[in-house]
């Protein structure tokens, strides 16, 4: 999946087989957008053919119930959605963290686009850990992932450094239910789902 990777920046040991942007602990929240690559907006225009070609020209013609976003920094087109569809910012997703770390003792760990910016997240440590049978550490992560192409709902999860590779498996796994408004969740891990409409 590293071939996935746009732009990633993490704090602590070098994730993503050595992919990203080192970043020193504590940083604000705007350091971490630029470092990792979230220092974007998504914009969106309507969906527009041509037909009725005359030549080297034709009619434009407008279809109105979808809408296609888009990236501001390089124009790359994200995906082709209902009108109904709530963007999320990359930016957003950073901020939800902001009185998380500037209050609470969060942590930012990790935050990183995939896919040319049709996937992004940021991870954060919460400061919370245990120890199990055997004197094995387990770590508190909040993790925030969003997709700007329907193919994952913006998913906020509770998870540990030891099930942090599983909660993304099963992230991917119950999305498509979750698009669609299912109201399924697993008891596995604490966890809450924002729908948007497609």
């Amino acid at each position: 999946m590293a071939h996935l990777v746009q732009q990633i920046a993490y704090v602590g040991a070098e994730p993503w087989h050595g992919l990203g942007n080192s970043l020193p602990e504590k940083q604000p929240l705007e350091v971490w957008q630029k470092a990792a690559g979230m220092d974007w907006t998504i914009q969106e225009t309507p969906v527009r053919f041509m037909a009725e070609s005359a030549g080297n020209l034709g009619s434009i013609h407008s279809f109105d119930e979808q809408k296609v976003l888009y990236r501001s920094d390089t124009k790359d087109a994200l995906s082709v959605v209902s009108q109904r569809y709530k963007v999320v910012q990359p930016r957003e997703v950073l901020e939800f963290y902001r009185d998380l770390t500037d209050v609470s003792g969060f942590q930012l760990e990790t935050a990183g686009v995939l896919k040319g910016g049709k996937k992004f997240w940021a991870l954060a440590r919460t400061g919370q850990s245990t120890a199990l049978k055997g004197n094995d550490q387990v770590n508190g992560y909040l993790l925030l992932a969003t997709s700007c192409d329907g193919t994952l709902a913006t998913t906020c999860m509770a998870c540990s450094r030891f099930s942090g590779h599983i909660a993304w498996q099963h992230v991917s796994r119950r999305n498509r239910c979750e698009q669609e408004g299912s109201s399924r969740t697993s008891s596995s891990a604490r966890r809450c789902v924002w729908q948007r409409s497609r």
